[in-house]
């Protein structure tokens, strides 16, 4: 027994010992039915004898059939469920949209049996779109190609085309007669006077017109069709019949089909989707090659996200699959990209300062501890500490919103100022702080004076403000080992002593306030 207080199933299929043994004792029934009309046709030969036979041999190979078809069904399904498994596994162990795309990239490949994977999303800055391709041979690593965002974009509402007349000679045989009853057939009175009478489909002039060529294209459109279905029922049969022996058993030589319009390309969605996918769909194979194609597009809630495209080099029609797989696939992406994309922006949210953009203290803090921990023998670190001067008095004077707008455009001078690998951040009230990596000897102090002279640069006449100036603080450690903690308070102090200096100016900790 179970711990729910049930006992455990078998599980139905063709591994189950009591399916196995159906299937042995019906094998031995036909078996033995078999034997016995044959012994029935040795002694009489009856013609009914021989019908029975036939029933008989008729019915085994069915059911024979029929064993080999449930066979293969719970095969496929039982490696689509493991392979759904597989997919599930690694989406869930991935914390990044990077790590989502590896994950889902390789297990499609591995439990589809396809040559290429691709995935195609929108990326992170939202200039482009990114296709990452895997390929399903060994030691080929998987590469990244931009896309145009336009291929994303939805189609637009096209009118429907005006309808342009062609001439009689190059339209179908119906159709030309209902052109020819169009034209006006003009009677001439007695008097010599012409008019002209209109001639339409039904009408009893039309019917007058050319009963002939009326009664010949309705013969030809009807032993048209009569041929068409009559083909596609031998078509229909054949197919059957092949599918029957494959069933049974027996080797069926593939029949090669020839690619006269191309390869394949079978997207998974209606409407827009399936317009903007079959996009997405030739770019891809344009881009790097492909041919015979599945795609599905990637849903989020703002709309169609990107697509997932699978390719093969055989141009056999894909089966129900790969088609299931890859739509499952496509949600669960979908479903791991959005959870990303939502803890992300809930991370940068709590590291931005709302006021001004930049990183906020809890940020600075935990990049000065990265710093520490990553931090090797040799490598130079600086921390340049920033107070607005007076700011107390410019609210005073002019108003909590309009320190607010100071606030944002010192930022903007802050943060255009520093180097790239630089980590500006607002650290509280009128006061921000930058860490610079590897600084050369001097560069922390010309990124301070290059800070100072953007502020004292800004125009604030829009805001009814002079002007504003900022003292900073600098400490370069000269010590590798001297912890950034210890560095931050260095700078702090210097940035003290140019506040009792006389403010807007630019102090380094250990050097001389400049008069």
């Amino acid at each position: 027994m179970t711990s729910g207080g049930q006992a455990p199933r078998h599980r139905a299929g063709a591994g189950d010992p009591s399916i196995r043994r159906t299937w042995w004792l019906l094998a031995l029934a036909f078996l033995a039915l078999g034997l016995a009309s044959a012994i029935r046709v040795v002694q009489s030969g009856s013609l009914g004898d021989w019908i029975v036979l036939v029933i008989v041999a008729v019915a085994a190979l069915a059911a024979m059939a029929h064993r080999n078809a449930v066979v293969r069904l719970e095969a496929g399904g039982r490696g689509e469920a493991e392979g759904f498994a597989r997919i599930l596994r690694g989406l869930s162990r991935s914390v990044s949209a990077e790590a989502i795309v590896g994950a889902i990239m390789d297990d499609l490949v591995a439990t589809t049996a396809v040559d290429h994977a691709v995935l195609v999303r929108r990326r992170r800055d939202g200039t482009a779109l990114e296709a990452t391709l895997v390929t399903r041979r060994a030691g080929v690593p998987a590469s990244t190609t931009p896309l145009p965002l336009a291929d994303l974009e939805a189609p637009p509402e096209r009118e429907a085309p005006a309808a342009q007349p062609l001439p009689v000679g190059q339209l179908a045989p119906e159709r030309a007669l209902a052109a020819n009853h169009a034209r006006p057939i003009v009677r001439r009175q007695p008097d010599g006077v012409a008019f002209p009478v209109p001639v339409g489909p039904g009408t009893p002039a039309a019917t007058a017109a050319a009963p002939g060529r009326r009664t010949a294209a309705a013969g030809f459109r009807a032993g048209d069709e009569t041929r068409d279905r009559v083909a596609a029922l031998i078509r229909r049969a054949l197919a059957e019949g092949v599918s029957l022996l494959r069933d049974l058993g027996l080797p069926v030589p593939e029949r090669r089909r020839r690619e006269r319009l191309g390869p394949a390309s079978i997207v998974l969605a209606r409407g827009d989707e399936a317009q903007v996918a079959r996009r997405i769909a030739d770019r891809v194979r344009l881009v790097f090659g492909l041919s015979n194609t599945l795609t599905v597009p990637l849903r989020s809630e703002s709309g169609m996200s990107g697509a997932i495209v699978l390719s093969r080099r055989a141009h056999e029609p894909w089966a129900d699959g790969p088609r299931r797989l890859l739509l499952a696939a496509a949600v669960e992406t979908s479903a791991a990209l959005a959870r990303v994309d939502t803890y992300r922006e809930a991370a940068t949210r709590a590291w931005t300062d709302p006021l001004t953009g930049l990183p906020n203290r809890r940020y600075f803090d935990e990049s000065c501890g990265l710093m520490s921990q990553r931090r090797r023998a040799g490598d130079a670190v600086a921390v340049l500490m920033i107070d607005i001067d007076r700011f107390k008095l410019l609210n005073d004077t002019y108003g909590h919103p309009v320190g607010d707008e100071v606030l944002k455009a010192v930022a903007t001078a802050v943060a255009r100022s520093v180097r790239d690998q630089d980590v500006p951040a607002r650290i509280g009230g009128e006061e921000f702080a930058v860490l610079l990596r590897n600084p050369g000897p001097t560069v922390a102090v010309e990124v301070g004076e290059r800070i100072r002279a953007e502020v004292e640069r800004l125009d604030l006449r829009s805001l009814r403000v002079p002007g504003v100036s900022v003292s900073v603080g600098v400490a370069q450690a000269d010590d590798p080992s001297e912890p950034i903690s210890a560095l931050v308070e260095r700078a702090d102090r210097a940035l003290m002593r140019a506040k009792r200096g006389g403010r807007n100016r630019v102090v380094a900790a250990g050097a001389a306030v400049p008069a």
